[in-house]
């Protein structure tokens, strides 16, 4: 018996002795770390990463830019099941515990003890916050020490709940997947309230491997791990038995959700996300969670990217079939499923097209395998009868007969979906470019920088600088009403020659019909597009003068043509300069700056950013915002890519305003009457192509430039102005009889239609000082009484002179160059 006290004696104090070294160790260790131990409250003011995120003004999303996704949620946001599931996952008396489980560390000691290697077991949730915060990944034990008086103290400073948060928000789940949220909506493509059991326990058992048991990657161990933590949730009673088997048996339904923009605007996302990056940095722009609000309108920009592919398609078919994206040898009964993958391994998708194979060619339709269908189907050949054989440009091949002169068994092509059902074809090689902007204060309604934003990233609409061609004539026209002239004017259109240096050789330039039409009113050459009045319009106003009214409009007069060329349309502009250039014609008269950021906000929802707008305002602008004068200056130019940047929010009153009034650049008068000329354009010209719309509000003017190299149309009523651009991105000829109004009015039609559905009329309001005056059409002169006579509008004062009694309905009676005090009714030169 002795003996025996004695060696209990012994084993206590033994173990007396191992305790007391234990707390002296710890104290110690505590000791020499403590100090080196980083700040836990931090933890109270923590920003989660957070993507950069770019949405419509209605609130859709456009599109989504940074490594991790997150999806912050308070601790009451999760549901309790999946809270249960990580608890029964990774620590079972997590509620209980002060931030680590000793006995859960006894429990890996003991592991090491036995068998010389690290074991599982010991680290608690709080344990892997205080790692995923504070520490290193690294495996060492001075770490697991910091790691454990980590959690200890972070428990001692925070809640349960708000650890739990933490951590449900900060791990790694896979697939790019940061916290529980993120990881539901890729995974499942839900919130985690709307998760199964089954779901939920699959995503709890990722943290400690989120590649070995992806579900996704590696279904079957996925399931594993799932019925582990479902075992674990059954044997603490946080499940019942029926609950248990039911999520057992249910399948593996994981596959990866990726954010799928709500309204497809790809360049629109790129500008805003450049301009970001150029004003945050890179890391606090995709990190920060800020939300970006565009101008742009969902159902406009829907709109107009529909329009621009359609008017591509348009012209694509015109030109010929270039023949299949590819051709396959296909066995006597292939598989449609293995046709499928096939497709989808080998052709990405472009644009809205559906990728398919032809599996049989019949005597009026083909039958088809497509990546979008589980059967196959038939394509019939009114889809595809306006497949000529592509030859050049200007020449297209013999219409086919029927579907055997157009594809083969074994073709790959592409298909898109029309409104008379679905259609052969192929992606077009020429691109296009569609702006529509806001002129009362330059908000970007819609943008649209290219055929498919896959296939090149180079955004038209503010990168492409093209020549404008006729589309420019209103700009020059506008330069002549503030010099002398009236719509009434007539200039001579005949032949001309002109020995100019600046232009390196003799020139003699043509109308597009290369017909002359002698003297024309001003208005009737602005409709018909007249070359030759153009030029001389410009020789009479003289260089140095129009580079001056140009400038009116927002154009660098050092960066455009000063010879005469540039009545032509010869400078280099992109469709946002034609645009924005256009919307002092729709606004009456004031120059705004396009922008497409309206404001930016934090991840809680702050504005913090916000851009310096000018609006039409004529009794007073209201305030908004207050922004720094840095701020409002920054709003002139924006890195060549916008014309407003943003600009500082700050709460000053007395500062700079976010909303300044535009500066008036035309005289009300001008912009009203070349309004009206460019009325005439579509009810009369070359933009008569729009009267499909059964409106009386609607401006345009086509361009074309030489050789049918670029085709345009720029028009607009009270409320909306748009320009479109078709041509080729190296600047070749897109053929024959492509001018602006085949190529890039029907884009404008289609777009401004779908804009414009269900608005009323929306006209400048007639200006104070324009009368309306009848004329004799031929000469220009006030009409005698009873003759015959049209209405055109004058300034007050430039009403042009009244017929002679006696006279032949001729001409004004001089032709020698000079003009008279009307400025009209002469010929000029």
């Amino acid at each position: 018996m002795r003996s025996l006290l004695r060696v209990l004696k012994y084993a206590l104090a033994s173990v007396a002795a191992l305790g007391l070294a234990g707390v002296v160790t710890a104290a110690v260790g505590y000791y020499l770390l403590a100090p080196d131990l980083p700040p836990v409250e931090r933890l109270r003011e923590v920003e989660f990463q957070q993507p950069l995120r770019v949405y419509t003004r209605d609130g859709a999303l456009i599109g989504e830019f940074g490594s991790q996704r997150r999806i912050p949620l308070r601790y009451g946001e999760f549901p309790p099941k999946l809270i249960n599931a990580f608890i029964a996952a990774e620590d079972q008396r997590f509620f209980e515990h002060p931030g680590v489980d000793y006995q859960g560390i006894m429990r890996a000691v003991w592991h090491l003890v036995r068998t010389g290697e690290k074991g599982p077991g010991g680290s608690t949730i709080t344990m892997q916050v205080a790692r995923n915060f504070f520490l290193s990944p690294e495996q060492t034990y001075i770490r697991k020490a910091r790691e454990i008086l980590l959690a200890l103290e972070i428990d001692r400073l925070l809640p349960k709940e708000e650890i739990m948060a933490l951590y449900l928000n900060k791990i790694y789940l896979g697939e790019g997947a940061y916290g529980a949220a993120a990881a539901a909506q890729i995974y499942y493509g839900r919130k985690p309230s709307g998760l199964t059991l089954a779901e939920t326990a699959m995503i709890a058992g990722l943290p400690k491997a989120p590649s070995a048991w992806n579900p996704v990657a590696n279904p079957d161990r996925a399931v594993e791990r799932r019925n582990y933590v479902l075992r674990r949730m059954h044997e603490q009673g946080m499940i019942d038995d029926s609950a248990y088997r039911e999520a057992r048996q249910a399948p593996v339904t994981a596959e990866v959700h990726r954010v799928r923009p709500e309204v497809s605007a790809p360049y629109v996302a790129e500008a805003v996300r450049r301009r970001l990056v150029q004003r945050f940095g890179e890391e606090a722009a995709y990190t920060r969670g800020y939300r970006v609000y565009t101008t742009i309108s969902a159902d406009r920009q829907r709109a107009a990217q529909s329009a621009l592919r359609k008017a591509l398609h348009g012209y694509d078919e015109r030109h010929g079939w270039r023949g299949p994206a590819g051709h396959w040898e296909l066995g006597e009964s292939p598989d449609a499923e293995a046709l499928r993958e096939r497709l989808d391994d080998n052709y990405p998708g472009v644009a809205s097209l559906t990728n398919a194979v032809v599996t049989g060619i019949g005597e009026d339709a083909v039958t088809v395998v497509s990546a979008d269908r589980g059967e196959a189907w038939q394509l019939p050949f009114d889809a595809m009868a306006w497949a000529r054989p592509f030859v050049n440009r200007q020449v297209v091949g013999k219409k086919p007969g029927g579907p055997g002169d157009v594809l083969e068994r074994g073709d790959v092509i592409r298909v898109r979906d029309t409104d008379e059902g679905p259609r052969l074809a192929q992606v077009p090689e020429a691109q296009g470019a569609l702006v529509s902007l806001r002129p009362e204060d330059g908000a970007v309604e819609a943008l649209v920088g290219g055929y498919d934003f896959g296939l090149s990233k180079f955004n038209r609409v503010l990168q492409a600088r093209r020549q404008p061609g006729s589309a420019f004539k209103p700009l020059i026209y506008s330069a002549a009403l503030a010099n002398g002239f009236t719509p009434a004017t007539l200039v001579n259109d005949a032949p001309v020659v002109f020995h100019d240096p600046s232009l390196e050789s003799t020139w003699r330039p043509e109308n597009y019909s290369q017909k002359f039409y002698g003297p024309t009113r001003l208005r009737q050459a602005l409709i018909h597009s007249r070359n030759l009045v153009s030029i001389r319009v410009l020789r009479r106003v003289g260089i140095g003068p129009a580079l001056a009214h140009l400038a009116r409009f927002g154009l660098d007069p050092e960066a455009l043509p000063h010879n005469l060329s540039l009545a032509l349309g010869t400078a280099s502009l992109t469709p946002m300069q034609l645009a924005r250039a256009y919307t002092v014609f729709s606004n009456g008269g004031y120059l705004v700056d396009p922008y497409l950021i309206d404001r930016v906000e934090n991840d809680v929802g702050e504005v913090v950013y916000e851009p310096v707008r000018l609006r039409v305002c004529d009794d007073g602008c209201p305030s908004g915002h207050a922004v720094t004068a840095e701020g409002a200056a920054r709003s002139a130019a924006d890195q060549g890519m916008m014309q407003t940047a943003l600009a500082d929010v700050m709460p000053l009153p007395e500062r700079t305003q976010s909303i300044l009034p535009a500066p008036r650049v035309l005289p009300a008068d001008n912009a009203w009457l070349i309004t009206s000329m460019m009325q005439d354009v579509i009810r009369q010209g070359t933009g008569r192509g729009a009267l499909v719309l059964d409106r009386d509000d609607l401006s345009g003017k086509t361009g074309t430039t030489n050789d049918q190299v670029d085709a345009w149309f720029s028009g607009f009523n009270h409320s909306l102005v748009t320009t479109s651009w078709v041509g080729f991105d190296e600047s070749r000829p897109l053929g024959r009889a492509e001018t602006g109004a085949r190529a890039a009015l029907p884009m404008w039609i289609d777009y401004m239609g779908a804009a414009l559905e269900g608005e009323p009329s929306s006209t400048l309001s007639q200006p104070p000082g324009i009368v309306s005056v009848g004329i004799n059409p031929e000469s220009g002169l006030v009409a005698r009484e009873g003759s015959e006579s049209m209405t055109e509008y004058f300034r007050e004062g430039n009403v042009p002179d009244r017929e002679p009694p006696n006279a032949g309905g001729g001409y004004g009676s001089t032709a020698d160059g000079s003009s008279s005090g009307s400025g009209g009714g002469k010929t000029l030169f």
